[in-house]
């Protein structure tokens, strides 16, 4: 009797591994076939608006060349191209990351849509509309991808598109990034300024679709490259036509079928150098700096002003009414030009973005594409380590001289101002600092997400776009601007997440302080304490440099004689010695000589 046979079970097990292995294969085999049919669909199914650009077309073709776009039919005439810009080019923006745009032009170079598909731009995220961003994007249909586009006003040689209120720089980031990536594709493609090629391309078999040569020097109607990379035979010349030659920005060419008697046609030139693949196009952020040659002047000239002010602060604080116009005369020019003209609000979001670059990949182009940004922040790492967080805070902040210059004019008219008791109002400064640390933790996993609550600050409704925004962020902005208006700069003090994060480093500043202060401030004055215009002053005397503004009222104060205690009583001191010999003086006629010798003589008679 023959024994059964035994299978182990690391064997058993074996086998089980094998089974599931061969499943899987041929799960992913019978995956692969319809994913291989709708590969040319990918674009367009992803990305309806790609439908948009081309409504005629029955076909899109597989993404795929250097660089990658898809080619778009209507029975066998190619209408044009459609392509994602990441693909093509990548041009950081204020978020560190590029903004990723859907873009179509036809075979005679006409852009015919532009769509933003992808980006974590906050004032794009938040702030600007659909309605007003499509607006935007609706200006390049129609303008061809040879022509040099300029935001704003008319330039020479140049065709000029509108920018969206608020956000220029995201604006010319990507008009340089729509632009650039299209020059790309249509040279690569054999579309030149002048000579545009319509091809009625015969239409590929649906497994291996036509796509052109990536980087040919000829156009795609003299060779035509299989998926494989194989070179095969210029279609026939029944299935050419005659090259068009379209002026700038006119309407695209109807396309047209293959004429029935064969026409040969000559090889078409080379076309020229890539500006948009050599790289040699001029930086981004030198065409903003020189763009902006006024106002970086205006605002330097200012920040040299405002740096004399803090270094000659004791000699003008002697002098109270000339210093009194001169910060109230900063104060308009900080809202003003700095805020409404040049749009050059700081916020938490540059603080979250730098910290995101800095751990990431890390560029300067990315900042200096904002020349005023850029020259206002390097001055406000300069006066955190010399004088801390109140020179912006109390200079340099548009929405905080917004709210000071309103509770001032209140003030003029009587208005009655609300303050918080000692305890309560130490405990609210904390609530800036909690926010910064949300936003902060938001901003780990995703920038996009951290500018939808930094909404908390109202600069960008208040200064950046000029209260152009929906109902609920004006409503917001303006209850916090009429709360300042009985409680000085009530936001700046207590939910103000930029201040929290600049307070941080200014802890480090080289010079251990630069307001004085006597040894009986506290002790028994409180003049200082009284007078801050944000409580930065305990009533022990000492400045809370986290929170102070650096307004210099209490080193007017420091100076004035009728009004320092110490300075009141030396003054009373004074005048009462003063007084004590005039008293003198004015006895001395009437006690006369002759007293004196009296009372001489008599000290001798008794010696």
């Amino acid at each position: 009797m023959t024994a059964p046979l035994r299978i182990s079970p690391s064997a058993r097990s074996h086998a089980s591994v094998l089974r599931l292995v061969a499943a899987l294969a041929i799960v992913l085999l019978l995956a692969a076939a319809p994913l291989g049919a709708a590969r040319g669909e990918d674009i367009a199914a992803r990305y309806p608006q790609a439908r948009e650009f081309f409504p005629t077309a029955d076909r899109f073709g597989a993404t795929e060349g250097d660089p990658p776009a898809a080619p778009v039919y209507r029975g066998d005439a190619l209408l044009g191209y459609v392509f994602l810009t990441n693909d093509v080019v990548r041009i950081p923006a204020y978020s560190g990351k590029p903004i990723n745009t859907l873009i179509g032009f036809d075979v005679a170079g006409r852009i015919t849509g532009v769509a933003i598909v992808q980006h974590e731009e906050p004032i794009l995220a938040v702030g600007i509309s659909e309605a007003r961003l499509k607006a935007f994007t609706d200006q390049y249909r129609g303008k061809s991808v040879f022509d040099k586009i300029t935001i704003g006003g008319p330039r020479e040689d140049y065709v000029a598109v509108d920018t969206i209120s608020g956000a220029t720089i995201t604006v010319m980031v990507q008009n340089a990034t729509i632009m650039r990536a299209a020059l790309r594709v249509a040279e690569s493609r054999g579309l030149r300024p002048g000579v545009a090629t319509a091809a009625a391309v015969a239409p590929p078999p649906a497994a291996a679709p036509v796509v052109e040569s990536p980087g040919a020097a000829v156009p795609e109607t003299a060779r035509a490259v299989a998926p494989s990379g194989t070179e095969r035979a210029p279609p026939p010349p029944a299935a050419t036509e005659k090259a068009v030659r379209p002026g700038r920005s006119q309407p695209p060419p109807r396309p047209q079928r293959a004429a029935p008697a064969p026409i040969a046609q000559p090889p078409l030139p080379a076309p020229p150098a890539m500006t948009g693949a050599t790289g040699a196009e001029e930086p981004l952020w030198k065409q903003a700096w020189r763009e902006r040659w006024g106002r970086i002047v205006l605002l330097v000239a200012g920040l040299a002003t405002l740096t004399a002010i803090l270094v000659f602060q004791d000699w003008l604080a002697r002098r109270p009414t000339l210093l009194w116009y001169l910060r109230r005369g900063f104060l308009l020019y900080t809202l003003f030009f700095i805020g409404w003209f040049a749009l050059a609000q700081l916020s938490v979001m540059h603080v979250l973005t730098f910290m995101h670059a800095f751990m990431h990949e890390f560029r300067w182009e990315n900042f200096l594409i904002d020349p005023m940004l850029f020259i206002l922040w390097g001055f406000v790492a300069l006066t955190l380590l010399l004088w801390g967080r109140g020179v912006y805070c109390g200079w340099l902040c548009p929405y905080g001289a917004l709210q000071e210059l309103g509770n001032q004019i209140a003030r003029r008219f009587g208005v009655r101002q609300i303050e918080f008791p000692d305890v309560v109002h130490e405990r609210l400064w904390a609530v800036k600092y909690l926010v910064l640390i949300l936003l902060f933790g938001v901003s780990l996993q995703s920038l996009g997400e951290a500018a939808r609550y930094a909404e908390v600050e109202p600069f960008k409704t208040t200064v950046v776009m000029g209260f152009q925004r929906e109902w609920p962020f004006v409503l917001y902005a303006g209850a916090l601007l009429l709360v300042a208006v009985f409680n000085r700069k009530f936001y700046c003090k207590y939910l103000c997440p930029l201040g929290a994060a600049l307070a941080i480093p200014g802890r480090f500043r080289v010079f251990d302080w630069w307001l004085r202060r006597r040894k009986e401030c506290g002790h028994p004055c409180q003049t200082c304490a009284r007078e801050c215009e944000v409580r930065a002053i305990r009533p022990t005397g000492e400045i809370n440099a986290n929170e102070c503004h650096y307004c210099l009222d209490c080193q007017v104060t420091y100076y004035d004689d009728n009004k320092c205690m110490p300075l009141v009583e030396r003054k009373r001191r004074h005048e009462r010695a003063s007084r004590a010999r005039e008293m003198v003086h004015a006895m001395e006629p009437h006690a006369g000589a002759m007293g004196l010798d009296e009372s001489a003589e008599e000290r001798g008679g008794r010696g």
